[in-house]
């Protein structure tokens, strides 16, 4: 979703580098932390400091442990149906493919520690959950909570950029409710309490993925690169002029930090 977002700024006459990997200059007047891992290395994270303004340095670590509110422990009392999750943002699939690039070019994987690949798995109590799950640092399990509709589950998804935005409740016939599978789709407000957790997770840009459940509003996912849904392409790419708005607004506000 960035990429679109950057070729706005381009035609509003805005230089703009991708720079592959920390380098030993810090030629740019403000600079955006795109790293597309759960994790960010360190050595990327020394490197955004060395720049005088910089968006999202507080995201280095979006895993579910950090971001999700929906967390159980076997003791809990929680009587409803659960989820086990990788701790990895998306399943550790950014993280997979990274290995697998750089073992083609000979390299060490950056993330050797990281798993094969699990699929999400939903059980109708925390008692069905199998043994050695809540043993695992790899995986976490949450309360499924998906909003229940009559024909189907909602999510609610927040797409943001300093103060441009928008909210959007999408349905699917899935459980697992995933944009690009959802058969209808309406503005939302964004709660006071998701507001509150961008500024306690210090997300500049990204998209956080929450339901209400029970009146309260619960995070399940936040996301410092999201992409965008083939099969909605050209909605999202609408949206870019107005997060490009968000990004202007953030420069400004870096400039006048730089001022005073």
């Amino acid at each position: 979703m960035l990429f679109d977002v950057l070729e706005e700024l381009k035609r509003r006459g805005h230089s703009v580098r991708i720079q592959q990997g920390p380098a030993m200059t810090h030629s740019a007047d403000i600079a955006i932390l795109h790293v597309d891992a759960t994790v960010t290395p360190a050595d990327y994270l020394d490197y955004a400091r060395g720049f005088p303004f910089c968006l999202n340095l507080a995201t280095a670590d979006i895993s579910k442990r950090r971001v999700s509110g929906a967390l159980l422990t076997q003791d809990d009392a929680w009587q409803g149906p659960v989820i086990v999750k990788t701790n990895l943002n998306n399943q550790g699939i950014p993280e997979t493919f990274l290995n697998r690039r750089s073992r083609r070019a000979g390299k060490q994987p950056p993330f050797p520690d990281v798993q094969g690949l699990q699929p999400y798995e939903v059980y109708e109590s925390l008692g069905d959950v199998p043994d050695g799950v809540f043993g695992d640092d790899d995986l976490v399990v949450e309360k499924f909570i998906a909003e229940r509709e009559p024909d189907g589950f909602a999510m609610r998804f927040w797409v943001f950029c300093g103060e441009s935005e928008r909210c959007t409740r999408y349905v699917s016939p899935h459980g697992l409710v995933k944009a690009s599978e959802t058969i209808r789709r309406e503005p939302v407000p964004v709660p006071d309490e998701i507001r509150e957790r961008r500024r306690e997770l210090g997300f500049d840009y990204g998209k956080f993925d929450f339901v209400m459940h029970e009146g309260r509003a619960i995070l399940l996912d936040a996301n410092k690169t999201p992409g965008r849904p083939k099969n909605l392409v050209k909605m999202f790419a609408a949206g870019a002029a107005h997060l490009a708005d968000g990004f202007e607004g953030l420069m400004h506000r870096g400039a006048i930090g730089l001022l005073a």
